[in-house]
């Protein structure tokens, strides 16, 4: 493949600008993680589907760049004649550098990362400004995200063959031995794989059946479903392989009594509740495009919580199988899935209670259409 960009934005100038300044200094700054994966892949802006207001992507999101043989205590100062800096986080700094025309990129030194405990906060996190590229590469968890973007050569540097794999279509763990440590990157392969369609290298996948996810706050997984729900245009994508992974009763364990859920086939010919609301999860972010971040979520959580209620409802009555009074029965489970990820207001949007309303009247609608279509 060749070496130099193939596809996507162009990043602001201010990047060149810094990348340029890093070399007269005598070291190097490269564009990593996922721009110069979806600038490979030629996905704009993954916002610009979710937003109405944000259909031109921004040159300036999501851009990392990280910074090679520059001592730490002199980047601060560095990056200070290119724009404002802003240092976020306290044991590893990250320097938010909003350039003149106010777009702002994340610039960190390489660093390294030790597991010390159990959960996200258990790493011993050092900056290493002469760490090799091969070596800050390996940190990453997929191989579609350790590739690294050159701005003054417009070269990729790719040393664990990330790009072979965007060729492949494949989702594949840089180090197998580390890949666990970060729990979440379990979570982060659904979502990947759905908002992508990329397949899930074996290997890979056995190392997410080993995962635990008890050791991670809501707010990462929610973070991560998030991106499946507005990212994705088939979520149920990943939902089948939050199953396959064995990470759905971990997430979404109200959604595991569906599966095997028997439906009347002359209403559901498709299958079962599983079936269905997969189904409907995918039609519901098909149909719903245009809706903001918070209703979009909202019309998506209802999509997946509206037949919850079934599993404890339906029997086998007078030759049919039926789930009387299902949408109230769901309302319960709906609450503890909420509670669980802990959702509730979103921009200023009650989420929450939108969802269970949708739950307990979901049928309303298609009765209302079916009365007023019946003649005297």
């Amino acid at each position: 493949m060749d070496n130099r960009a193939v596809h996507g934005t162009t990043p602001p100038p201010f990047v060149a600008a810094i990348a340029s300044g890093v070399r007269d200094a005598g070291g190097r700054a490269l564009v990593v993680g996922g721009w110069v994966r979806d600038r490979l892949l030629g996905h704009s802006n993954p916002e610009s589907r979710t937003n109405p207001e944000s259909r031109i992507p921004s040159p300036g999101k999501d851009i990392d760049m990280e910074v090679f043989g520059i001592a730490s205590e002199k980047l601060p100062e560095l990056l200070a004649s290119f724009g404002r800096v802003e240092a976020v986080g306290q044991s590893f700094p990250v320097y938010k550098v909003v350039g003149p025309d106010g777009v702002a990129i994340d610039v960190a030194l390489p660093r390294r990362e030790s597991k010390q405990r159990r959960g996200h906060k258990g790493f011993d996190v050092r900056g290493d400004p002469f760490m090799s590229l091969d070596e800050a590469a390996r940190r990453r968890d997929f191989t579609i995200n350790a590739i690294s973007w050159d701005p003054l050569s417009d070269k990729y540097v790719d040393p664990v063959n990330g790009r072979t794999d965007l060729e492949r279509r494949l989702l594949r763990a840089v180090d197998p031995a580390t890949f666990g440590d970060d729990s979440l990157r379990a979570v982060r392969a659904v979502q990947f794989a759905a908002r992508f369609e990329f397949t899930l290298d074996q290997k890979t996948a056995e190392l997410c059946r080993q995962i635990r996810l008890d050791d991670l706050p809501a707010e990462r997984i929610w973070g991560e479903l998030e991106k499946l729900l507005l990212q994705a245009a088939r979520p149920s994508i990943g939902f089948a392989l939050a199953r396959d992974l064995g990470l759905l009763d971990q997430v979404l364990a109200e959604m595991v009594s569906l599966i095997g859920c028997e439906q009347e086939p002359e209403w559901h010919p498709e299958g079962d509740v599983w079936i269905h609301t997969l189904m409907v999860i995918d039609r519901a972010r098909e149909l719903n495009e245009d809706l903001e971040r918070p209703r979009l979520l909202t019309v998506m959580l209802g999509a997946i919580c509206h037949d919850l209620g079934k599993p404890s409802t339906t029997a086998f009555i007078d030759g049919r199988i039926r789930s009387l009074d299902h949408e109230q029965a769901g309302v319960a489970p709906t609450i503890s899935l909420l509670n669980r990820l802990n959702v509730h207001t979103i921009d200023g949007f009650d989420v929450r209670q939108q969802v269970i309303g949708l739950v307990a009247h979901h049928l309303k609608p298609g009765m209302l259409h079916k009365a007023a279509n019946v003649s005297d």
